[in-house]
């Protein structure tokens, strides 16, 4: 039997036919691998359903941290949650299925390249990553919004009960602080959260306007404080590998069709986290 893996992928969109076809293609190398799933799995609460209950059946365990597009408030989903009522109903889901979520107590990786503290995370954005000469938050949706580079959060993840996203994130980076500060002592971390913790990887977005909707300077130095080996994302939909502080960050969005399409390497191969 093959040694087990940690291995990881995001940004499945499995509204997409082609990406469908692609999950259902995905299987471990060994069936003690686990999966690290840092969101965008799906819009609407079936097809993230489907694809969870897929990939949990085959993979030992399945760590999951939620994406904006699961927390979207579609008009094509049967549920009309909003907000925090949404997230907790995609817990429910989760745990129904076995899969890890950022309310639970984080696992032991203790296979090749462990021991690691697997934490998923839940901590928004708050509109911190600006593109340069703007200094406010309104300045710099502003300009988003003279571009006509605006994120579809806008209409449809709503942070109820909340007033706004920011205030949202920030009693999400609160919590979670307080519980990355908790983890067990002396052991390294694997972070999945679906946004780039430091803002260095935006840098090189198309749309510099975009960034506003890729994280927040609360997280900028959490690889750091919480010993992370290694930190894993998606959201970006651009698959690479960087290292920040000597620390390794690893993209791993599927994407949309249009964007893995061109791409020469197999869609939905999985990318190995640990060992490393």
């Amino acid at each position: 039997m093959p040694n087990r893996s940690l291995v990881a992928i995001s940004d499945l969109h499995v509204g997409y036919e082609r990406n469908k076809t692609v999950v259902e293609g995905i299987r471990p190398a060994s069936p003690d691998d686990w999966l690290l799933l840092p969101g965008d799995v799906a819009e609407l609460l079936d097809d993230f359903t489907w694809a969870l209950s897929l990939l949990r059946d085959r993979f030992a365990k399945v760590v999951w941290a939620p994406g904006n597009h699961e927390l979207w408030t579609h008009p094509a989903d049967r549920s009309p949650l909003r907000g925090v009522a949404r997230y907790e109903h995609l817990v429910e889901i989760c745990r129904s299925l076995d899969v890890v979520t950022p309310e639970d107590p984080y696992p032991i990786w203790d296979g090749p390249g462990g021991p690691a503290v697997i934490a998923p995370l839940f901590v928004l954005y708050d509109y911190t990553f600006r593109p340069d000469g703007a200094d406010t938050t309104e300045a710099a949706l502003e300009r988003a919004y003279d571009a006509g580079v605006v994120c579809s959060d806008e209409m449809l993840l709503h942070p109820d009960p909340y007033p706004s996203r920011a205030a949202w994130c920030a009693a999400r980076l609160k919590e979670t602080e307080r519980r990355l500060e908790d983890r067990p002592d002396g052991l390294p971390t694997v972070l999945i959260n679906h946004y780039p913790l430091v803002r260095e990887p935006t840098r090189i977005l198309r749309y510099p306007e975009f960034a506003l909707w890729c994280g927040t300077t609360g997280t900028a130095d959490w690889h750091l404080r919480f010993q992370a080996a290694t930190v894993v994302y998606g959201h970006l939909h651009i698959p690479r590998t960087t290292w920040h502080d000597d620390v390794r960050f690893e993209e791993v969005s599927l994407g949309y069709p249009r964007e893995w399409g061109p791409r020469a390497t197999t869609p939905g191969a999985l990318r190995t986290i640990l060992p490393n």
